[in-house]
């Protein structure tokens, strides 16, 4: 596939090395990305992507060098090169290179096209168990680069036919390692409001629940989340996926919840239409 990856006003295949060793991503871990894909060969939800990318850079001190406009270009160029009729697109901002290997000069912005994640149409119809872990992200707001707990956690996820880790600290649950979550107690809409990245997908998905469901965004404890009617999960890759159990303990009946499946319906049908 002719993917191709934007690195400081040019253009490469997607292949080329293009970091040099002293990026500060690298040295440090400091930088930061956002995530997200086309729908019909449309960007979905694009302004709000970029706001929170604008959001993340902005509270971890970096300069994004491109603006909106520019950027918008940017993306259009390397749809076309790529000659899929969807791709996603991976934002990689990082500190830039740094000769004492501390402070920032010039950050380093990365654009990758890639193909879409592997679909999983299972999970979305008989959902995903995950496991309980306590952890809750150092600045939440920021998407950053660092998930070293999840890739710690991965040969347990694996041993356990686990998908994910739900985070939670001091009997508050946040996230999961890449998306946001959700639990029905009948037919009101909780989710939490703190400590969690402010997902795009998470937002749609309250835009839609709306005029369906009360609505309750506010601190759930891990207790309250066991003992939910539905749980599920959401983000640009899962959409809309069911959590039938955490650990040992079953959400429910163990199976996908009514609710959940009506508002992945809704899902769906706004993103099979996006930009047309």
């Amino acid at each position: 596939m002719p993917f191709h990856q934007y690195f400081n006003r040019e253009i490469f295949p997607i292949d080329a090395a293009i970091f040099k060793t002293n990026d500060l991503g690298l040295l440090r871990g400091y930088g930061l990305f956002d995530y997200f894909r086309t729908y019909n060969g449309v960007p979905f939800r694009f302004e709000d992507y970029w706001k929170r990318f604008e959001n993340s850079a902005r509270l971890l001190k970096l300069a994004i060098p491109l603006s909106r406009d520019e950027t918008e270009k940017v993306l259009a160029d390397l749809f076309a090169l790529s000659g899929e009729p969807e791709v996603a697109f991976r934002f990689v901002l990082t500190g830039g290179y740094a000769p004492d290997s501390v402070h920032v000069i010039q950050p380093n912005l990365l654009i990758r096209t890639e193909s879409l994640p592997q679909d999983n149409p299972a999970g979305r119809l008989k959902g995903i168990k995950v496991l309980p872990h306590a952890y809750v992200r150092d600045l939440p707001e920021i998407k950053s680069t660092n998930y070293v707990h999840m890739i710690l956690m991965a040969d347990e996820m694996r041993s356990q036919e686990a998908a994910d880790l739900l985070f939670h600290k001091d009997g508050e649950i946040s996230e999961l390692t890449r998306s946001n979550v959700f639990i029905f107690k009948g037919n009101t809409l909780i989710t939490p409001g703190r400590s969690i990245l402010n997902g795009i997908t998470r937002r749609v998905v309250l835009e839609l629940a709306g005029p369906h469901f009360e609505i309750q965004v506010r601190s759930v404890s891990l207790n309250e989340f066991l003992a939910a009617d539905e749980a599920f999960t959401t983000s640009s890759t899962k959409w809309v996926m069911p959590i039938v159990a955490v650990g040992d303990n079953r959400i429910g009946d163990g199976r996908a919840g009514k609710n959940t499946l009506f508002l992945q319906g809704l899902f769906e049908g706004l993103v099979s239409d996006w930009g047309k």
